[in-house]
């Protein structure tokens, strides 16, 4: 993973093969198919283990108080990491797409739970405003979908979103 990551990175994804990552790691590549079934689960691979790290990167790396500056400084940590190569590893999937979607869940309730944790860190949202029509996980699903859409948006409207987010919890 550490070579196919490296060779990634410096030659572009495109040129990406089993045999350069078997020469690079000074194996041959049946041992490379020994772990992975060509290009695409490497790729696959690649995403999975990037977006896990890069979550937990941002988790770290946000330390805004309130629950909506940090959703804004969460917005560009994650729009500056897809802009570096996530995007392109994320559009490299075309032969297990379905996969990726799959593997983008797991991230996107990484994601959910993270939302979840920073609004339950925030003692300035209003008292009761919770109830069984209005949960904490119904709002933080709202959020995520619309931020993910706004990751994708090449003019996102990241700061209105936060502004009605903001007029909703306080």
């Amino acid at each position: 993973m550490e070579t196919a990551r490296a060779l990634a990175d410096e030659q572009g994804i495109e040129k990406l093969n089993i045999r350069s990552i078997a020469n690079r790691a000074g194996v041959s590549g049946g041992t490379v198919y020994n772990y992975f079934s060509g290009k695409d689960e490497i790729l696959l691979a690649l995403t999975k283990q990037y977006w896990k790290q890069a979550l937990y990167k941002m988790d770290a790396a946000v330390t805004a108080d309130s629950f909506y500056e940090a959703l804004l400084q969460m917005y560009h940590y994650l729009r500056h990491e897809i802009r570096q190569s996530a995007g392109a590893l994320m559009s490299s999937l075309g032969g297990v797409q379905r996969a990726g979607k799959e593997s983008m869940a797991s991230a996107q309730q990484q994601l959910k739970e993270m939302l979840i944790r920073r609004m339950e860190q925030d003692t300035g949202i209003r008292n009761g405003i919770w109830d069984d029509s209005f949960t904490k996980e119904r709002f933080a699903e709202f959020i995520r979908m619309n931020f993910m859409e706004l990751l994708k948006a090449e003019d996102a409207q990241m700061e209105f979103f936060v502004v009605v987010i903001r007029r909703i919890l306080y």
